[in-house]
């Protein structure tokens, strides 16, 4: 008799236990959607206030609460590497190493586009040379000594600023001497501010949507118009020159959603590819993907 009870009592607890079970996978499918739930997205230090931005307005429109988490780009691919449903905002594309990586995971990543941005070179206030030759920066980064460049100075050694201008020179890294590294675009800005001779290398949102820590130094600095390689003429890292593909330093922004499922990644995704997200682009100064239409109402009376 007591065995039968004790079968009974085993039977229903097993039940209840499923039926708690199913109805956590149920409240939990019903907070995760494209719209609304929770996500942790790795972003590019030197695309911060732009990103900052598009959450402050999705979070304001949809039930959802994103967490935004910047590193240099080195630091925040082995991140995302090692967390495969997770969301990360590049200035490239993933390369084949990593697509096949998400691939032996049977994850299929998902790449947008979403804005071109620039790199922007930078100069004290005190020197009053605004033109800067692109070769000349190859050349110093290539250790040549008869470079008319003194000094860069660099967010941090594993930035995508870093990575960009090495791949251009053709070189595996930056020269030792007279080459400078922080943690942050905003150190760079200071640093520049105040000692002259120096070449800052910094990612153009910085300058164009600074924090309140920089927003002084600003009038210290000057923004560099560029030569390109194979071009006599400069350019400035302006939305014009990035639409008319004429600033050498420009570089797309992606998102790239390994999540695995349909949830708030790719919703914030759509967002920033759609009307929303490229008018934030747009106003930020840097280029949208997609420039966003513009709605003319004709009146025939006054």
């Amino acid at each position: 008799m007591k065995k039968i009870v004790l079968l009974v009592v085993v039977s229903v607890f097993s039940v209840f236990a499923l039926f708690v079970s199913c109805k956590q996978s149920e409240t939990k499918k019903e907070k995760e959607s494209i719209l609304k739930g929770k996500i942790t997205i790795l972003v590019d230090e030197t695309v911060k206030p732009l990103i900052e931005d598009q959450i402050a307005v999705f979070e304001s429109t949809y039930n959802a609460k994103i967490t935004l988490v910047a590193k240099s780009e080195k630091e925040l691919l082995q991140s995302f590497m090692k967390d495969t449903s997770g969301v990360v905002i590049l200035s490239r594309p993933l390369d084949s190493t990593e697509i096949k990586f998400f691939e032996r995971s049977k994850i299929k990543p998902r790449v947008t586009k979403f804005a071109t941005d620039a790199i922007a070179l930078i100069s004290n206030k005190k020197d009053l040379d605004s033109l800067i030759a692109l070769n000349d920066v190859v050349s110093f980064l290539k250790g040549n000594s008869q470079s008319r460049i003194k000094g860069l100075v660099f967010d941090n050694p594993n930035s995508s600023t870093v990575r960009y201008l090495t791949n251009l020179s053709g070189v595996q890294q930056v020269p030792q001497k007279e080459v400078y590294s922080f943690k942050s675009n905003e150190e760079v800005v200071k640093f520049v501010a105040e000692n002259d001779g120096m070449i800052g290398v910094v990612g153009l949102n910085w300058l164009l949507q600074p924090s309140s820590e920089i927003k002084g130094f600003l009038t210290n600095i000057n923004v560099l118009n560029v030569e390109g390689l194979n071009k006599k003429s400069y350019f400035a890292p302006t939305q014009n020159n990035l639409a008319e593909g004429t600033y050498p330093l420009a570089r797309d922004l992606f998102i790239v959603n390994c999540q695995g499922t349909t949830g708030l990644g790719m919703g914030f995704a759509s967002f920033l590819a759609g009307e929303i997200g490229q008018r934030i682009v747009l106003k930020s100064g840097m280029l949208p993907a997609v420039m966003p239409g513009r709605k003319i109402l004709i009146k025939n009376r006054i």
